[in-house]
């Protein structure tokens, strides 16, 4: 078992799971070859695909990351409509999954205080 605790290897794997979810970066081309960096690389390259299909397929115009689902998940807890234009099949099928369930938390009360708070607050939302 990798050891998760030593820092130096944590370091490594990080870096290389940043560099995993940028599809532009292929892994020979980075300098890095330790095997926490590597095994870094291979979970990050494996989140990017599993949102927005294989690299070798090519990259879509919009990137899918977490911080993109968990805003398509808020709106679906807020019972707001989306915009998924522009992307790809895959992409969608994800932000899917993650809106649907965000609808299926969905409370119209706290779309009323959000909505009141904002108001508050002087932010107009039409």
């Amino acid at each position: 078992m990798d050891d998760i605790f030593n820092q130096v290897y944590r370091k490594d794997y990080f870096e290389g799971y940043e560099n995993g979810l940028n599809p532009f970066v292929q892994l020979l081309n980075c300098k890095k070859a330790s095997l926490a960096f590597t095994s870094g690389f291979t979970n990050g390259r494996i989140e990017y695909e599993n949102c927005n299909g294989f690299v070798t397929n090519g990259i879509p115009d919009k990137i899918v990351t977490s911080k993109v689902l968990e805003e398509f998940l808020l709106a679906g807890i807020l019972g707001m409509k989306i915009d998924a234009d522009g992307y790809t099949d895959i992409q969608i099928n994800t932000i899917e999954k993650w809106y649907e369930s965000g609808v299926e938390k969905y409370d119209p009360n706290q779309n009323i205080y959000l909505l009141a708070l904002l108001e508050q607050n002087g932010i107009l939302t039409s």
